[in-house]
């Protein structure tokens, strides 16, 4: 990354905080405050130096855990909404951090639908670190510029407030857990229904409502069991049935399993589950789908955890975890695809995200992207049809897209599964995948954003399950 030289007086205010450091015996400083029903298991202080027009912004934050559990940073991720002001780059830089600088990345994405008053935000993740309950990240010291160096403007900016010198609560920049908004209000654009407001300092507001559609599929999988009545009740069909892809006729319905799961938002996931000991009779693989054919144009959600090694035996198969969308190979077959080969596979190198937009399986003829790198961990996947245009997404950022005659036909399914490409070697391995939630919203080309919104809506509402899509 481009670093820029420090401006006068940056390094002296980076001195002056160093001297914090002494004040914590654990890198993160512990805050008190009242507990208060309303209170957001997270909440982000706010403060700048820097004037509406001026040569950077500079955001400085503090994550607070108002929770009693504690939380990894690196479940954490902050956006700051803002309007870029050229069309070049621009450049993101960290000062100085309590938690270090080195566990702290910044990307500037360009938002799909932009506002009035935000364009693009510069997204905050980290690699490590944890806030005990009641505690806070202390300083993130944070610097965004223009990589020609000219002024910014930040007066139409949605996350600037210049009257925030010393830390405060600020709901214009927002906070998420594993997907999941926790706290601050992200713009929208005009005309577009406003979410809920986040919970003010004083302790009142609420919780992002759903788009509008009333055309939408929310699951968050609470079942007990593949064979659970309920699973079925709610439009699902888990594959026991013969044919491919991978090892031909090992689909188990004991493959599918809901386990308690604390890394998910809500403790417990959807497990798709391979394993075989190198034989076809000793494979078995997962596949769960809806029901009903009725998904077409609209926006497909679903975070989703990708495992880059084997939970039990050695590494070295070449395993597909996928979320992807299909209808039956006839005249208007359409497939939209995200696989996950963490050892790659075709031939090809892994760890990679295979995106894929088809029109025919018969002639091989669809249209790819991928990116050799690991998706270890939870990511949310997200595919938005809309206009002649497919886009995919991985964690808020646009992946590929793809137009013309690879554009879906006709209504599709929603499916996950889990199956070996091949066989390589012999001995036991097993392999997982899990879903945290899947949603799907009729019509609507939603915003990240918005999709992390309409999930923390159900979610905030004890909404686990809902369906409001015609089935035809």
């Amino acid at each position: 990354m481009e670093h820029a030289p420090v401006r006068p007086g940056r390094l002296r205010r980076a001195l002056v905080a160093a001297t914090a450091l002494a004040c914590a015996a654990t890198g993160l400083y512990a805050t008190t405050r009242p507990a208060h029903a309303d209170t957001p298991a997270l909440s982000v202080q706010y403060k700048t130096s820097t004037a509406a027009n001026g040569y950077e912004i500079e955001p400085w934050f503090k994550v607070v855990n108002n929770s009693a559990s504690s939380v990894p940073l690196n479940q954490v991720v902050l956006r700051y909404y803002f309007t870029a002001d050229y069309a070049g780059s621009y450049v993101f830089a960290c000062a100085w951090a309590v938690v270090g600088c080195g566990s702290v990345s910044g990307t500037v994405v360009t938002m799909p639908t932009p506002t009035a008053t935000a364009d693009h935000y510069l997204e905050l993740r980290f690699s490590g670190g944890t806030l005990a309950p009641g505690a806070d990240s202390g300083d993130l010291q944070l610097r965004l510029y223009r990589s020609d160096w000219q002024n910014v403007n930040q007066a139409n900016d949605w996350s600037f407030n210049g009257a925030d010198t010393d830390y405060a609560l600020w709901d214009h920049v927002t906070a998420y857990r594993n997907g999941s908004l926790t706290w601050g209000t992200p713009p929208v654009p005009d005309g577009s229904p406003s979410p809920s407001p986040s919970p003010s300092p004083s302790g009142g507001g609420g919780s992002p409502t759903p788009p509008p559609s009333g055309q939408a599929l929310f699951d968050d999988f609470r079942y007990t069991a593949s064979a659970d009545p309920q699973l079925a009740a709610d439009g699902w069909s888990v594959r026991t049935g013969s044919g491919g892809p991978g090892v031909q006729n090992t689909w188990s319905a004991a493959a599918i399993t809901f386990p308690n799961d604390s890394t998910a938002g809500d403790g417990r996931v959807m497990q798709l589950e391979a394993t075989t000991d190198g034989t076809s009779s000793g494979t078995t693989q997962a596949e769960i789908d809806t029901s009903h054919r009725k998904f077409f144009e609209g926006t497909y959600a679903a975070r989703v955890y990708f495992n880059d090694a084997p939970s039990t035996g050695a590494n070295g198969d070449h395993v597909n975890e996928t979320f992807y969308t299909i209808t039956p190979d006839d005249s208007l077959y359409s497939e939209l695809d995200n696989e996950y080969l963490p050892n790659g596979g075709w031939g090809a190198p892994g760890p990679t995200l295979y995106t894929t937009t088809w029109y025919s399986a018969d002639a091989m003829d669809r249209v790819t992207h991928n990116v050799v790198s690991s998706l270890q961990g939870w990511h949310t996947l997200q595919m938005t049809v809309g206009g002649g245009t497919v886009t995919y997404y991985v964690d808020g950022q646009q992946y590929f897209s793809s137009t013309g005659k690879y554009y879906p036909r006709e209504p599709m399914t929603i499916d996950f599964n889990e199956w070996f490409i091949d066989l390589p070697f012999t001995g036991r391995r097993v392999w997982d995948e899990k879903v945290d939630w899947v949603y799907f919203d009729k019509g609507a080309s939603l915003s990240p954003a918005q999709v992390d919104g309409a999930v923390s809506g159900y979610r905030a509402a004890g909404t686990a399950f809902t369906d409001t899509v015609p089935n035809s």
